[in-house]
């Protein structure tokens, strides 16, 4: 179950956000019992890079064994 806190996994793109499948993020905001959530993603140096509202089936927790990457963030 997804609370808030909970890290959660990008499940689709949201190329208007400047987000892509599989980017980490933080639910800050749980909506009707999990309907949908919203999400904070953040730039390593801690400062937040978007905050967006996801339905249920756009996110998934992180699971063990998994390893995050880096990507570099699109100048606008």
């Amino acid at each position: 179950m997804i609370v808030e806190h909970s890290k959660v996994v990008l499940e689709e793109p949201l190329f208007e956000e400047g987000l892509e499948r599989g980017d980490i993020g933080v639910v800050v905001h749980v909506y009707e019992n999990g309907t949908a959530y919203e999400v904070e993603f953040m730039e390593l140096d801690g400062g937040t890079f978007r905050v967006v509202t996801s339905d249920k089936e756009s996110v998934r927790t992180v699971h063990a064994k998994e390893i995050a990457h880096i990507r570099q963030l699109a100048v606008a």
